[in-house]
């Protein structure tokens, strides 16, 4: 049986929001002894978050399969 795709798409929406809000609250925690580091941490996790948040008005254009 395959995988629902629009479940899959929520399931990475909700990973690259957190994992990303995880790593831009982490880079700024190391940006205070060493800011490169934390530099190189928070810009990811913002992209990460970026790319979440499209996806939520990705999944919201999508149609249902259901009639």
């Amino acid at each position: 049986m395959a995988a629902n795709p629009h479940a899959r798409i929520e399931n990475w929406i909700w990973i690259l929001i957190y994992g990303g809000l995880f790593l831009v609250i982490l880079g700024i925690a190391t940006g205070r002894l060493d800011a490169f580091t934390g530099w190189m941490m928070a810009v990811p996790g913002a992209v990460a978050t970026v790319v979440g948040v499209v996806l939520i008005y990705v999944r919201s254009r999508l149609k249902d399969d259901k009639p």
